[in-house]
């Protein structure tokens, strides 16, 4: 495994993102429900970088330092509308974004530090300072659409970058892999009637959010063909998620041939997490990585970007993150996994014929897209 720069962008204003406490979304059932702290909250995303930094792993990592993304930048993909309204909001006492995306007071400006830290991977990779990144950024941004926040998430960071790519930097062709649990609407959104832009999202199938995700949702107009979903049905684990990229998302890559890989990063798939139904692990994440980077070596000089999303146990999301790490970076820390071998000898781990039946009709939208680019 030959060892890479492996940029890290991390800042502890996105540990500052107050979601305050939450209550059922129902407001006749929340006198029912007592409050209870905010899923997305700082604990899981710091405990990952504390993990790195006590196996001493952050010092294998270039750190990055993250920039505000701009307004012509977020300008790209939200309406002036929201922008102001949610700088309005932050300038007060905070709210809610559009669809549980709560924030605070100055929650704007770290959701644009958040954008920023996407587009600082970004442009360090495509300036060869780095060979690939990871943002580890909050507010996550991946169900963030065009005119409103949704499901804990402000901006759309992924989806800026790519634009920011493709507009100031050069790049003819990005592609995007969401492996969230959760369907990456906001993403698929951006991009839906454009076809420089593959996108394209694993996730569970009708989980969040509701009646988004499916197989026929494949781009309107100039993009048709270019959106690619594979809903994967709940309790799919390693086998399903690694012949996904195999049978599905290298194919596609291969046939779109994109000059940058962006990776809306969620280890909410991962067994342990209480937002999710999957059973994949870090040794998941990590194969899926490999993959990814085998790919984008062939394709695209290695530029691969991923920027951080859900996850929400605070006691495996680190494991699940550092077995990213190591991939990308191409060493091992002295940490290892405490929960692995309870997730690898777990029933249903390999491929279950239910599963491969998804990956089937999804290569129908692979040979599609062959068609499209004339491969």
């Amino acid at each position: 495994m030959a060892e890479r720069r492996t940029g890290w962008v991390y800042h502890e204003s996105y540990m500052w993102h107050d979601t305050g406490r939450t209550r059922a979304f129902d407001p006749e059932l929340r006198r029912w429900m007592q409050a209870w702290e905010h899923w997305e909250n700082p604990d899981t995303k710091r405990r990952f970088n504390n993990l790195l930094e006590v196996s001493e792993f952050s010092e294998e990592l270039v750190p990055l330092k993250p920039r505000p993304a701009n307004l012509e930048q977020v300008l790209r993909f939200h309406t002036p509308e929201y922008v102001d309204r949610v700088r309005e909001l932050s300038a007060a006492d905070g709210g809610d974004a559009g669809e549980g995306a709560p924030f605070s007071h100055g929650g704007y400006e770290i959701a644009l530090l958040a954008a920023g830290g996407t587009i600082t991977a970004v442009n360090a990779v495509l300036d060869g300072d780095v060979d690939n990144a990871y943002a580890l950024v909050r507010p996550p941004g991946h169900h963030a659409e065009r005119d409103r926040g949704r499901g804990f998430c402000v901006f759309g960071n992924v989806a800026i970058a790519a634009m920011h790519a493709l507009a100031e930097r050069g790049i003819d062709k990005v592609a995007t892999l969401d492996w969230d649990v959760h369907h990456g609407n906001g993403t698929q959104q951006a991009f839906y009637n454009r076809s420089d832009v593959l996108t394209m999202s694993i996730h569970q199938d009708q989980w969040y959010p509701r009646n988004s995700g499916a197989m026929d949702e494949q781009g309107e107009g100039e993009g048709d063909g270019y959106n690619i979903n594979i809903p994967l049905p709940p309790g799919s684990g390693h086998g399903a998620y690694v012949e996904t990229i195999q049978q599905i998302v290298v194919p596609a890559l291969q046939a779109f041939r994109p000059d940058l890989i962006l990776v809306p990063s969620g280890f909410d798939g991962g067994m342990y997490d209480p937002l999710g139904r999957m059973m994949a692990y870090s040794e998941t994440f990590r194969e899926m990585t490999r993959l990814l980077m085998e790919a984008s070596d062939d394709l695209c000089g290695g530029r691969l970007v991923l920027s951080h999303e859900g996850g929400y146990s605070p006691t495996y999301v680190p494991f699940c993150g550092l077995a990213v790490m190591e991939e990308l970076s191409g060493r091992r820390s002295i940490a290892g996994d405490p929960f692995e071998d309870n997730s690898a000898t777990a029933g249903g781990q390999d491929l279950q014929p239910h599963q491969q039946s998804v990956l089937d009709d999804a290569k129908l939208l692979v040979e599609r897209l062959r068609q499209l680019e004339g491969v």
